[in-house]
């Protein structure tokens, strides 16, 4: 998930996708990418289940699903209180 979260076009259009339900002609006129590369980064937010669609007419929308996204934050916030707790400790070798 952070691997998917880290690279610079899937969080401009996960932070796109935060302001509201957009198709990839919107996500491809916001970030400047080409259209087979969006859609390529949405296949993947959308098999990680970080984003769902929703078919209008002709066009396919695209939204971000806040639980996966707060799932995901809980985890970084656990992991990151277990680093704080044995910070210090060190095991033997």
């Amino acid at each position: 998930m952070i691997r998917l979260l880290a690279d610079p076009l899937r969080a401009r259009i996960i932070n796109r996708l935060a302001e509201g339900p957009a198709c990839t002609c919107h996500l491809v006129d916001e970030t400047g990418a080409k259209q087979p590369n969006v859609s390529g980064h949405l296949r993947l937010l959308r098999r990680a289940g970080l984003v769902a669609i929703e078919p209008r007419g002709r066009f396919t929308y695209y939204r971000l699903l806040p639980d996966a996204i707060e799932t995901t934050a809980a985890q970084l916030f656990e992991l990151a209180g277990r680093a704080r707790a044995t910070a210090e400790s060190r095991r033997a070798c």
